[in-house]
């Protein structure tokens, strides 16, 4: 055991002394400005992709690594065209935060344009130079809550919902599933990005779902027998008093072929509306078909229209390929909390032999964002689901060509001022779900997407094992308090609701 012990220590102290050399040598080489670079007539390869993105002014700073091999400094020199400039010089283009927003501040709707130079063998190279867009657009907003688990749904492993804030790299998490051991968490809505509203769902032995309104926590009971199923896919009413609910009979299925792994479908579901008041369920025959299935349920703006996708029942898992969702409406009444008398379908995805799933209109009023697909509604496994987006106030529908990739682009989000969008997307790996940022103008165009910065990035996503859904801006960080919630969870001490 002595010999073991002390060849651990030797071990250790060997690893460090290495790394201390390492990182000695590096800072040697990186310690002076480049001299007499080689022009080379390409851009820099780096990861992230920000060449030609646009940011708002309050994001982290955009820090990459370069993507070449045997590298063995780069060097990063960030030009304001308002003016500013900022230096970086390591093993990464790695920013000051503080100095970042200064520049980024003082060149609103304006470019940052980036010089990198790249030392390699000892010999310099110095890049095309890029531009950076700074919008004249801010983001309002705090930062962003979201879902982090592992890829593959057949177990939880370790997961949570988390919150990030977009002007650093800080994340908090706002529960974890360690909290009460088998728990998982998702549907995770805040009232129009205010987390004073915010509800989410627990499933497992101890299921609910939470409602938090002004720091007061309630648990509902995760079952109503007389809907069939849970409280699922929230979406707040403008007012904030009512929240638009599905209630999904959920089921799994697993390929055997490699492009394809889970297939998600719905024995059943049907839409409602729930008043947190007077814990009540709003119904109505036409959100509760017994031929169709109705999920997904928004409203609109004004409060006066719920959106949500409707699919002809099918003989699951037989004819999953044949399950395909439209998007409907129905007129609701804030005042009476009543529906109306008819369902008009607003873009028919089966003609075009597609399905439609997570509609999501601007708080503006002026567009409704959606993913369509080959089939089904669970866009995150299908390769083939692309972001889409229609004119409320013309009607036209159009491909998001812009911002789309080959990968799976799936759920998405606006953020209050509607000028910005966060979304997921496979485009990075083709496995892992991660967050991507861009910003719509007055005219309807989108920017190219960047993903969210990290202080880190090739370290952080190589290192991740988790992957990021169901992503939504926050105006203000969410206080909750996880381990009371956590014990309340347990208690399962929880309120009924009731049909009206």
């Amino acid at each position: 055991m002595g010999r073991k012990s002390a060849n651990f220590r030797w071990y250790n102290w060997m690893m460090c002394l290495s790394f201390i050399i390492y990182h000695l040598l590096f800072s040697i080489a990186c310690s002076h400005a480049p001299e007499n670079p080689t022009m080379v007539g390409q851009l820099p390869a780096i990861y992230p992709d920000y060449v030609g993105v646009t940011i708002p002014a309050e994001i982290a700073p955009l820090n990459f690594n370069s993507t070449e091999a045997d590298v063995d400094c780069i060097d990063v020199v960030v030009r304001g065209s308002k003016g500013g400039e900022l230096h970086a010089n390591g093993d990464g283009a790695y920013f000051d935060i503080d100095d970042w927003h200064q520049l980024t501040q003082q060149n609103k709707g304006g470019e940052l344009t980036f010089t990198v130079c790249i030392l390699n063998d000892g010999q310099w190279k110095q890049y095309k130079d890029f531009v950076v867009s700074v919008s004249p657009y801010s983001l309002d907003e705090w930062g962003l809550t979201y879902r982090r688990i592992a890829p593959g749904y057949e177990a939880f492993s370790k997961m949570g919902l988390y919150q990030r804030s977009l002007s650093t790299f800080d994340e908090y998490p706002i529960i974890e599933n360690t909290q009460v051991p088998g728990m998982c968490v998702n549907c995770h809505s805040a009232h129009q990005t205010d987390p004073q509203k915010f509800v989410f769902h627990v499933r497992g032995d101890h299921g609910a779902t939470m409602f938090q309104i002004d720091g007061q926590r309630e648990w509902l009971k995760a079952k109503n027998d007389l809907l069939g199923g849970s409280m699922v896919y929230p979406y707040w009413h403008p007012n904030g008093e009512y929240c638009a609910f599905s209630t999904n009979q959920t089921r799994q299925g697993f390929h055997v072929v490699p492009d394809e792994r889970i297939e998600v479908f719905d024995l059943s579901s049907d839409v409602f509306v729930y008043h947190p008041t007077t814990h009540e369920i709003l119904t109505d025959s036409l959100l509760q078909t017994k031929d169709w299935s109705e999920n997904s349920p928004v409203f609109s703006p004004d409060g006066k229209t719920l959106y949500y996708m409707t699919c002809l029942q099918q003989d699951y898992p037989t004819h999953y390929k044949d399950e395909k969702y439209n998007l409907c409406k129905i007129s609701f009444d804030p005042e009476t909390g009543a529906f109306g008398n008819e369902v008009d379908t607003v873009f028919n995805a089966v003609a075009m032999g597609k399905s439609l799933t997570w509609p999501r209109p601007s708080y503006d009023g002026r567009y409704l964002l959606f993913t369509l697909m080959d089939y089904g509604y669970f866009s995150v496994w299908h390769e083939e689901s692309q972001q889409w987006m229609l004119d409320l106030q013309t009607g036209e529908a159009r491909e998001l060509t812009e911002i789309n990739s080959p990968k799976a682009d799936s759920y998405h989000n606006w953020n209050l001022n509607s000028h910005w969008i966060v979304f997921t997307s496979r485009r990075d790996d083709g496995y892992y779900t991660r967050l991507y940022l861009a910003s719509i103008d007055d005219k309807g165009r989108f920017s190219k997407p960047f993903l969210l910065p990290q202080r880190h990035p090739k370290e952080y996503y190589d290192e991740s094992i988790y992957s990021f859904n169901t992503p939504d801006f926050t105006k203000q960080k969410v206080d909750f308090d996880a381990h009371q919630a956590g014990l309340e969870i347990s208690s399962d001490k929880r309120i009924e609701t009731k049909v009206k």
